[in-house]
């Protein structure tokens, strides 16, 4: 039988363009892992990046007491962390369920809730790129 602590609260994702973050969300005291490395290794703005929901949770809720497992496969490591950073927020606003966090991050950054759709343009038959034309010769 599996043990209570060990019991999964929530899980929830996050995309962004071709990334695809899953999160699982368990009592503890505040260990964020990102793909089996701890939070304290990576790289300063992807901490920040990733812990800015967390801040925002703590403001309005207090300190979250979860231990946050963070799964990312797929895209370039920038939108991987944005990924995450989805996936935390939308797990946090289903654990607290309270609107005045939801209304929270919606005010300070809409794509922590909402997934970024923007892709990259198709490049066009006959063309170079998405939106150059071939150059036209007077002479």
């Amino acid at each position: 039988m599996m043990n209570d602590k060990l019991a999964t609260k929530i899980r929830a994702s996050g995309k962004r363009k071709t990334s695809v973050a899953k999160i699982r969300v368990l009592e503890g005291n505040g260990l964020v892992s990102y793909n089996k490395v701890l939070l304290q290794n990576l790289k300063m703005f992807h901490r920040l990046a990733l812990l800015e929901p967390i801040r925002i949770y703590e403001e309005v809720v207090g300190k979250p007491n979860y231990d946050f497992y963070i799964q990312v496969n797929g895209g370039g490591k920038e939108s991987q962390i944005q990924a995450a950073r989805l996936a935390i927020a939308r797990a946090l606003v289903a654990l607290a369920k309270r609107p005045e966090l939801k209304e929270a991050y919606l005010k300070y950054d809409r794509h922590m809730l909402v997934a970024d759709i923007r892709r990259k343009e198709q490049r066009k038959p006959g063309d170079s790129k998405a939106r150059a034309k071939r150059q036209k010769s007077y002479r």
